[in-house]
């Protein structure tokens, strides 16, 4: 049997947003036990009989959305579930990243396992199938409203199983789905009662898009600080804020958090020393208030974090599936829970790259010793002058799609469904935000250690010259104008590769 660290067992264990990237990389496989399949098999068969009865089930004997009190008949239930796929199918714009299509298909069959939707065990084991093989469906990015969860992408994502709709093999182009199912030597699966609706009702796609935004802002909000600290020490700024007993008067998590990693960052720095008995009483909020900025944002993320790994364990279907006599129909498939926490979450990101771009300002206002634009002879050079208006307009965009799109609601399905979340826009916009914010750190980072040299030959604490050695191995110091958009590209890369944190903890 395979080591149980490697392994998954969907249905059974608890998700988290570092195991689904992991099962996503392929480096953890899931896997269904006998006893989730029998779970799984149980809740078919209670749909089975449902089916048999004269008793009305919502989208097991009648339509769906407005129509849900037009019954349908026991031979039309298998054609009704193969043309919800088909009508549903109704997304616009460009396909989703496979990355984040292939964490739909994992969502879904971890809900799928728990047994309470009433779809039969080998639609299962295709989904599964596609998961472990790496046959991605294209999923369009727009179209839905989050409201009986995300019926349109996930009507895309399962069109691949009767044969529709078009595949990925391992990230090449898209083809249809019946070429690849050939090859493979599969047919297309016929769907019975209640097994599309289950497919499509959830909120699948905007957890997938949360995964990706959670987990790349836990790397912006690492790199925040250090780089942070490193514009501090470059700007010869106070360490006094970051002071716990200052902080201790107003325990803030975040900023408990944020302050403890500063004085780390700080410790036997000789440039703290070197300007102790300045005349210059505060600092700038953009540093003096990192704690309480940096915090609140990282405050905003654990509430997001905590949201976001009940979503990846509940089961978000309609109606829910107890026992052959009783089928429950509400609202878990409604997309609030996620939105709202998305929404505040867009604003604590947007504010990093906010606070960050400020310190870049300070970093090229050309005072305390630091020359213009962080050059040596500026006005012949330009030094890193746009490469601060190109975060400037990152920053810009961040703010304009911080409009909480939870703040609006369309009645949809003749007015059936006549609250919705916007959901998956909140999860959208929020990815979009986080990825413009990578950038903004990867501006203040290269104009960081640009300011840090002009500080020679004072010496920083350990971890900082550590940190700043890194970058240096990539990045150069500038002497005179260059093509900054290769220096931007090179250090988004390092933060995105995470390798600047993973050498401080191999070797401190």
């Amino acid at each position: 049997m395979t080591n149980m660290k490697d392994t998954f067992l969907y249905g059974q264990d608890k998700l988290t947003v570092e195991l689904a990237l992991e099962i996503a990389k392929g480096t953890i496989k899931g896997l269904l036990t006998e006893a989730i399949k029998t779970k799984i098999n149980d809740s078919f068969k209670a749909v089975q009989t449902i089916v048999q009865g004269e008793k009305l089930v919502y989208s097991i004997n009648t339509g769906l959305g407005s129509l849900c009190t037009t019954k349908i008949s026991k031979e039309e239930a298998g054609k009704l579930q193969e043309n919800l796929l088909k009508s549903h199918s109704a997304g616009v714009g460009a396909p989703i990243a496979q990355e984040i299509a292939k964490l739909m298909l994992i969502l879904k069959v971890h809900a799928l396992s728990k047994g309470y939707s009433g779809i039969c065990l080998e639609v299962i084991e295709r989904i599964c199938w596609h998961i472990d093989n790496n046959y991605i469906p294209a999923v369009p990015e727009q179209g839905s409203v989050g409201a009986s969860g995300d019926l349109a992408p996930l009507a895309h994502l399962f069109l691949p199983l009767i044969g529709l709709g078009f595949l990925s093999e391992n990230g090449k182009d898209y083809v249809p789905s019946i070429e690849i199912l050939n090859q493979n030597n599969l047919n297309p699966l016929k769907l019975r009662a209640k097994e599309g609706l289950a497919l499509i009702n959830g909120t699948q796609f905007m957890t997938a898009f949360a995964i990706k935004v959670v987990n790349t802002f836990h790397n912006c909000l690492d790199h925040a600080d250090i780089i942070g600290a490193l514009t501090l020490e470059s700007y010869l700024g106070s360490p006094q804020p970051f002071d716990e007993r200052l902080i201790n008067l107003r325990p803030h998590k975040g900023a408990i958090n944020v302050a403890a990693r500063f004085k780390k960052y700080l410790k036997n720095s000789q440039f703290v020393e070197s300007h102790k008995e300045c005349k210059r009483v505060q600092d700038p909020y953009s540093i003096r208030c990192i704690p309480q900025v940096h915090g609140a944002s990282r405050d905003a993320y654990e509430h997001l974090y905590d949201v976001l790994e009940i979503e990846l364990n509940s089961v978000t279907d309609n109606p829910i599936i107890i026992n052959e006599e009783e089928a429950i129909s509400g609202g878990n498939f409604h997309g609030q829970p996620l939105a709202l926490p998305l929404d505040y979450f867009s604003v604590a990101a947007s504010e990093i790259g906010n606070i960050s771009d400020r310190r870049c300002y300070l970093l090229l206002e050309g005072k305390w010793g630091l020359p213009a634009c962080l050059i040596k002879e500026s006005g012949l050079n330009s030094g890193f002058m746009i490469a601060q208006y190109c975060s400037a307009a990152l920053v810009s965009e961040n703010k304009s799609l911080c409009f909480p799109a939870s703040a609006d609601s369309i009645p949809t399905s003749m007015g059936q469904e006549d609250h919705v979340s916007m959901g998956p826009i909140s999860a959208r916009k929020a990815l979009q935000i986080v990825t413009n914010l990578e950038k903004i750190l990867a501006i203040e980072m290269i104009c960081a250690a640009q300011a840090f040299d002009f500080r020679r030959p004072l010496k920083s604490s350990e971890i900082l010259e550590l940190f700043h050695h890194r970058i240096r191995q990539k990045i150069p110091f500038i002497t005179e104008d260059i093509i900054l958009s290769d220096l931007i590209e090179t250090s988004l890369e390092m933060i995105r590769s995470k390798e600047l944190l993973k050498h401080l903890i191999d070797e401190l």
